[in-house]
């Protein structure tokens, strides 16, 4: 019984009738975490690799879910309408992400801020590495759990060069171009020194930028000591303390602790918002984006989709060990 739903519900997803089966996504609603009183501190969660795509499972065919700079923008437009969010903390646990989706959240945060004095604390949980780091200078302070990881700040970009196991299998992909670039990245090609410095320029387009960024967010740090520190390895949350990446070493009840003094309560509920029907016990349960998994948003960072698919490479401030 439950194959045959399985493949009933498969065959609903190939032929596309399943709009009036399963709802559509939600507005979102506000859930009260933990305190009392008027004022709020809202818990925005920021985790899994940071991307513009949406959701590409089996099951979120059935569901109309929103991509993640789709689903952050809906809930800081809901905190600014609300005059009584007084401060956001920030959950980040995310190795990074493509350098578009991890500037559009860093983006909007300084968007809100603009329109809405109120402080913005980031709490690295177990990750906050590359795109999450970079997503984390938009805060006024930053507060890294005992055990989080942080730092690979920089920019990377993964191609697969598959021309010698095509030679061998006896296959050649032939490609008609308008320049001796155009298929630059191809897996089924060796990329040409040409083709490395022209990657490699806006690899370093794209870095300088990340630098602004930090230089920015850190204004304490030299923009040399920040050069230095940014050569892509990562950092225990002692060794980003004592660099300056970090202001605090604590948990996220510590993080919340400093949202309310930065924006002068002493007492607030801390909420999140949620779709219809989400369960949200304390600060810890997940929220609506919900986490995801590296290899259903690159499918193009495994060799074999790759190879068959000719994925395309894309650069991204992202650790990937």
């Amino acid at each position: 019984m439950p194959r045959l739903l399985f493949l009933g519900l498969l065959l609903l997803a190939a032929t596309g009738c399943t709009s009036s089966l399963f709802p559509k996504t939600s507005p979102l609603e506000e859930v009260v975490l933990s305190g009392e009183g008027r004022d709020k501190v809202l818990l925005v969660e920021i985790s899994g690799v940071l991307t513009s795509a949406k959701p590409g499972g089996l099951l979120d065919r059935f569901f109309d879910r929103l991509s993640l700079p789709a689903r952050f923008k809906e809930e800081l437009a809901k905190a600014e309408d609300d005059e009584d969010v007084k401060a956001i903390v920030l959950r980040i646990n995310t190795p990074g992400g493509t350098v578009t989706a991890s500037d559009i959240l860093y983006h909007e945060i300084k968007e809100l801020k603009k329109t809405r004095e109120i402080p913005v604390i980031a709490s690295i949980m177990d990750l906050g590495t590359s795109g999450g780091y970079y997503v984390a200078m938009a805060a006024d302070r930053i507060v890294a759990h005992p055990s989080s990881v942080t730092g690979s700040l920089g920019v990377i970009m993964l191609t697969l060069n598959a021309s010698g196991l095509m030679e061998k299998i006896g296959v050649r992909a032939n490609a008609v171009t308008s320049g001796p670039h155009k298929d630059m990245g191809s897996p089924f090609r060796t990329m040409t020194e040409q083709d490395r410095a022209i990657f490699q320029g806006v690899i370093d387009n794209f870095y300088d930028r990340f630098l602004r960024v930090i230089e920015q967010g850190r204004p304490n740090l030299k923009p040399e000591t920040i050069r230095e520190l940014a050569d892509g390895r990562i950092y225990s949350a002692t060794q980003a303390k004592d660099h300056g990446l970090v202001d605090v070493i604590g948990y996220l009840d510590d993080a919340l602790g400093l949202a309310k003094k930065k924006a002068g309560i002493e007492e607030a509920q801390v909420v999140m918002y949620q779709r219809s029907g989400g369960y949200h016990p304390n600060i810890y349960a997940q929220g609506p984006g919900g986490l995801a998994r590296t290899d259903r948003i690159f499918p193009k960072l495994d060799p074999v989709s790759l190879l068959l698919t000719g994925g395309t490479p894309a650069f991204m401030y992202l650790w990937l060990p």
